[in-house]
């Protein structure tokens, strides 16, 4: 069984803002102690919606990147790195796409509704529709059997898995399979034969998906086996052939309850966002001038924290004795708008303190990110080369 990885990217978009950094940094943050993690900068899915303005992609990368760094991704607990520096992405991608049914590509929803939502773009074109088989290789070819998504992500993991089945069914399929399968599992030694058939029957004729696990918490126990026959041992188990590629599983996230200035979601379409390094004076400005409930015209109406912009940010940085005393005292008039503000901006603040701290160094010095990105880079491409060559000789593309 391949070791377990998490693998997660993100398009560049320039610098973050809190929307992404409860989103999504603050769940990478807590899986780079949990897991080994790679995290990428998705540069070529960029080019499927903006390939006629790839001038900013490369100084919003990096600008993304410090941010990762800010937000507290450590290099030395997770791979950093650029997908266009890994060709391998691009290679599986092509391979992929000789087996991929269009049909499949066609139903994956995100299909249709980006291309309704960007009506003002021309997204009929092979990129565009290849982009969730590019997202499969960017899972596949590491083998990742974790990848952390939002509720809207998951038919594209579903995909992936569709993806990974189709290819060990059709390649997995070695001359005398069968066989050599029935040879691996002699090498298991005769008690671990006997419960590795007894587990393989149970899976087969009854569908027992507990037999399943046991027999991989089995073979992971022999330390005794080659990476071939433990691939082929997990591909006779289910009946296929060899595994080659990982089906990966969905790792639900919840959605950001981080909400923009005007009470919308937090996005840069939509001008009310507070980016993650912006200056303190910039962020009280913003939090002092925004919207609030539009029935306290004065200072002595009552108000409705449920109307106000404000309160969806003290439900996301305030303790319950806040909470409580935003409640009573704006629907009592007892407290005034900019008084209801401050816990906000200084919590914000608060917040923004060690990620100004960590960013400073990058800022400074980016020779410093150049350098953690090449060496994760660098593992990257380790990992990538050595799943293509399984892949490659599985296609019989080896030519040795």
């Amino acid at each position: 069984m391949y070791a377990e990885k998490v693998l997660s990217g993100m398009r560049p978009t320039g610098r973050l803002h809190l929307g992404h950094y409860h989103g999504v940094l603050k769940n990478w943050i807590n899986l780079q102690h949990e897991y080994p993690c790679l995290f990428f900068v998705a540069d070529w899915h960029a080019l499927t919606t903006a390939y006629d303005e790839p001038g900013t992609i490369a100084a919003s990368s990096w600008d993304m990147i410090i941010d990762w760094l800010a937000a507290g991704v450590d290099p030395s607990q997770a791979t950093l790195f650029i997908q266009s520096r890994v060709p391998e992405h691009a290679e599986l991608h092509l391979l992929l796409s000789m087996m991929t049914p269009l049909g499949w590509l066609e139903r994956v929803p995100t299909y249709k509704d980006q291309q309704e939502k960007m009506e003002h773009k021309d997204l009929s074109t092979y990129g565009f529709l290849g982009y969730p088989l590019l997202q499969a290789a960017d899972i596949l070819i590491y083998r990742a059997n974790r990848v952390p998504v939002g509720e809207d992500q998951v038919p594209h993991i579903e995909f992936t898995r569709e993806m990974a089945r189709r290819f060990n069914h059709m390649y997995g399929r070695e001359p005398g399979f069968e066989d050599k399968a029935r040879e691996s599992v002699k090498k298991l030694g005769s008690k671990r034969a006997k419960q590795y058939e007894e587990l393989r029957t149970r899976f087969q004729e009854k569908g027992d998906e507990s037999a399943i696990e046991q027999a991989h918490e089995l073979l992971d126990e022999a330390q005794n086996l080659s990476h071939g026959d433990r691939e082929r041992l997990f591909g006779y188990l289910e009946g296929g052939g060899k595994m080659i590629l990982v089906e990966p599983e969905a790792l639900l996230t919840e959605a950001s309850r981080m909400p923009g200035l005007d009470g919308q979601k937090m996005s840069k379409s939509y001008g009310n966002t507070i980016s993650l390094r912006e200056d303190a004076e910039s962020v009280t400005e913003k939090i002092r001038t925004m919207q609030t409930d539009p029935q306290r015209v004065r200072r002595t109406d009552a108000g409705d924290p449920d109307k106000c912009p404000v309160w969806q940010f003290h439900v996301v940085y305030s303790n319950t004795e806040v909470k409580d005393w935003v409640q009573k005292g704006c629907r009592s008039a007892s407290i005034g708008c900019i008084e209801c503000k401050q816990p906000v901006i200084d919590a914000v603040l608060k917040e923004q303190e060690p990620m100004h701290e960590r960013a400073r160094a990058y800022e400074e010095d980016p020779q410093l990110v150049r350098n953690i990105v090449a060496d994760g880079c660098e593992r990257a491409r380790k990992l990538a080369q050595e799943t293509m060559r399984d892949v490659r000789e599985a296609m019989g593309l080896d030519f040795s």
